[in-house]
């Protein structure tokens, strides 16, 4: 047997119809098939590698953690240098009240984490969250995220959890003195890039405040200058009780986070005591290479093109076919007639050396999220490839 016939016959299958691309080697924008074809990536392995795939600085931080320790104990017994360092790296590029970071294994996990400490420090139950939201895939996430589809197959889920209409001031009186948190992506990723309005963000903002009620905000997608700033709720004037970080937070390595202020973080130390706990959350390696990562997005300036790339991207993003172009930075959805649309295109650019796919909530929808390392030459290929597979609707 062929490794595609031993994936398709051991590897646990998540749909039907599985790309199965053998990939052989990945740099930079690049991945490459085991008959030597070369891809462009513009979907950046799902937001993962914001700044590339294979980053000398990330692989040199992981080849040396790895030769230092991997795994010693559960996650906060001992002091290991990579979650120190990267932690404090973290918080010195965040608002102040963000100053205590929980290092999980995913973002899913990370969701986990935040919506157990608005329960235990908040001493309240109720959990708000958006219709068309995506947090993750474990129970306590599939419970919250906007999707009815997704959600039916695996009840029951948690209770007293609400979804409201995202973007809609008239929903916010609906969060009161009962609710624990309210959790929303800073931009909804899975819908298609759905970006909410100022005003909108700033009113969830109060009205959070004024009720007690922690504001959770996911930036798993999102976060780490994707939107074009190193934070997406900076463009909103706002800063959350606990931000949710993951996929680029790892620089390529499994990594995610829940981060608040100390004095909340401080109700999982007690009654119970080891109030959350992960065996690998924060994995050594995983730490070193997220820390790598970050350092290099910031002195290689990765955020600073960010928005002039958008631009390029829109102003090339031009077609009868197009029935709209949603982006925030370089995440942009291209909005086509159906999902048997979407699909057509998808392969036709695949087939033609061009990584992209679709988003849960949006079918017809195209994904371009590329590392933002992209070149302007980059984007101009990526673009007239799909293009070209529009003319074939």
């Amino acid at each position: 047997m062929n490794n595609r016939q031993l994936f398709l016959q051991h590897v646990a299958q998540t749909s039907d119809a599985p790309l199965a691309l053998e990939m052989v080697k990945a740099q930079g924008m690049h991945m490459w098939d085991a008959s030597g074809k070369q891809y462009l990536d513009m979907i950046a392995g799902i937001s993962v590698c914001n700044v590339g795939h294979c980053h000398p600085a990330v692989v040199k931080a992981i080849q040396e953690q790895a030769a230092a320790y991997m795994h010693l104990i559960v996650y906060g017994e001992f002091v290991q240098s990579p979650q120190v360092q990267y932690a404090t790296f973290l918080t010195q590029h965040l608002p102040g009240s963000l100053n205590s970071v929980y290092f999980t294994n995913s973002g899913s996990e990370a969701t986990e984490g935040a919506m157990k400490l608005a329960k235990r420090h908040t001493g309240r139950t109720g959990v708000i969250a958006f219709k068309n939201s995506y947090h993750g895939s474990t129970q306590g996430s599939l419970s919250i995220i906007g999707d009815e589809y997704w959600r039916n197959a695996y009840r029951p889920l948690l209770p007293d959890v609400l979804h409201l209409q995202h973007n809609d001031m008239g929903m916010l009186e609906q969060i009161t003195h009962r609710t624990a948190c309210v959790i929303a992506e800073t931009v909804q990723a899975e819908a298609g890039v759905l970006a909410p309005s100022v005003e909108w963000m700033q009113a969830l903002r109060r009205r959070c405040t004024e009720t007690g009620t922690l504001l959770i905000l996911d930036e798993i997608q999102c976060g780490l200058g994707r939107n074009g700033t190193l934070w997406a709720f900076e463009q909103y004037g706002i800063v959350p009780d606990v931000l949710l970080l993951g996929k680029a937070l790892g620089g390529g390595m499994p990594l995610g986070a829940f981060i608040a202020d100390r004095d909340i973080m401080w109700s999982l130390t007690n009654q119970p005591v080891l109030g959350h706990i992960t065996t690998f959350g924060g994995h050594p390696v995983a730490c070193a290479a997220g820390l790598a990562g970050m350092k290099a997005l910031l002195s290689e300036n990765m955020i600073d093109g960010v928005f002039d790339k958008e631009k390029l991207f829109l102003s090339l993003l031009q077609h009868p076919k197009i029935k709209a172009v949603r982006s925030r930075g370089l995440m942009l959805a291209v909005e086509v007639e159906d999902f048997p649309s979407a699909k057509k295109v998808i392969d036709y650019c695949i087939a033609n050396g061009v990584i992209t796919d679709w988003f849960l909530f949006a079918s017809n929808a195209i994904r371009f999220v590329p590392p933002l390392i992209i070149s302007e030459e980059e984007i101009r290929q990526a673009c007239a490839i799909l293009l070209a597979g529009l003319d074939t609707l």
